[in-house]
């Protein structure tokens, strides 16, 4: 019911947090669309999972330990819950009835304790940020720069898992990206950034961010883990800056032996566009296991044409897989259907939550 005036009830909320609760303005970014929009859409997957206990408390673990590093306390969630119920009661009208005031508080209550416990439990073993050294930057061409950092601390993640990034210039505004390569040994992490019109961070790091730069790291976030495979054999499908967590699954198969057979689609507009390909098929040629195919929707070139969701299907079925997508959210969406209606197991598909507060694009 409320849905539709989503928009009004975010900017609800914030207004009567900050005011009933001044204190805790300092904890956000001045510019408060992307908080408010992050905010809604963890709403909508709350009450999406509340029939699915064991991935509605991973999610809400995930929240948890990711709230740490804007210093949020278990002392907040009381007011965070005051104001949440206040903006839907508000705009629910004669339909917040007493029994759905307590089915929300019931809830709320749940998810703030899943939420405080997960922070406690991540403070004993980890720090919440992590500041980092940019070592090594790249222009890729397409507004994409590849950007490596080192960690003044150890930090410890599994190949396809994203990070939230905070840069000097914009305080306070954390943008997620996926690590683009295994772990290394020296500790590096690269990221491939793609400037988005608009969006200050991309902005910063792409056009801005130079060798000696200290960045701060949040912690790794994901479950697109090659440890989530069950299947021998791979189907990776990366469209865009998509290829970074794929580009660390691959490595990380190489890291483990090279035992599974690993097969690679890239897709892009234009054969510009077709974003890392030759690192690909230099690591195409480095190991005999991965084998690669390049998709262009929008232009005639050499090679096969059509948007990846056409290809898999062309080439399919994959049913003997696992599939690991990322990429643009309506190619993602795509492609999944593409290969469930092929005869994919559902639960055999990784991919990142487009729907959650941690892909946002600038």
């Amino acid at each position: 019911m409320v849905e539709p005036l989503a928009g009004e009830i975010t900017v609800y909320f914030y207004a009567i947090l900050f005011a009933r609760y001044p204190e805790v303005r300092a904890m956000f970014p001045p510019g408060m669309d992307t908080q408010r929009d992050r905010l809604l859409r963890a709403l909508l997957r709350v009450v999406d999972l509340v029939d699915d206990p064991r991935n509605l408390v991973r999610f809400c673990g995930h929240l948890g330990r990711d709230h740490r590093k804007f210093g949020t306390l278990p002392a907040h969630f009381p007011a965070v819950g005051e104001c949440l119920l206040a903006s839907l009661a508000r705009y629910a009208g004669s339909a917040w009835t007493p029994e759905i005031a307590a089915a929300w508080t019931k809830a709320y209550g749940a998810v703030a304790q899943v939420m405080i416990s997960a922070a406690e439990e991540d403070e004993a073993v980890r720090p919440a940020v992590w500041p980092a050294t940019v070592v090594h930057r790249v222009a890729r061409g397409h507004g994409i720069a590849e950007i490596t950092v080192r960690p003044h601390m150890p930090y410890e993640y599994a190949a396809g898992q994203y990070v939230s990034i905070e840069t000097p210039w914009w305080p306070k505004q954390w943008r997620y990206y996926s690590v683009a390569n295994a772990p290394r040994e020296d500790g590096t992490l690269t990221f491939h950034v793609r400037a988005v019109p608009g969006g200050s961070v991309s902005e910063a790091l792409v056009q801005r961010a130079a060798v000696g730069d200290v960045i701060r790291l949040g912690p790794p976030m994901g479950d697109m883990v090659l440890d989530a495979a069950e299947h021998e054999d791979l189907l990776l499908v990366a469209g865009g800056t998509g290829l970074a967590p794929i580009r660390a699954l691959i490595e990380e198969v190489a890291r483990r032996g090279g035992r599974r057979q690993v097969h690679l689609f890239l897709g892009a507009r234009t054969g510009a566009e077709l974003y890392g390909v030759d690192d690909m098929l230099r690591m195409a040629q480095r190991y005999h296991w991965l084998t690669i195919r390049g998709a262009v929707s929008d232009e005639y070139v050499p090679g096969i044409r059509g948007t990846l969701p056409d290809v898999l299907a062309e080439y399919g079925p994959w049913h003997e897989c696992d599939v690991f997508l990322s990429g643009p959210a309506r190619m993602v969406v795509s492609a999944k259907e593409t290969l469930t209606l092929s005869g994919t197991r559902p639960d055999r598909i990784h991919h990142d939550p487009f729907e959650t507060p941690v892909l946002s694009a600038s």
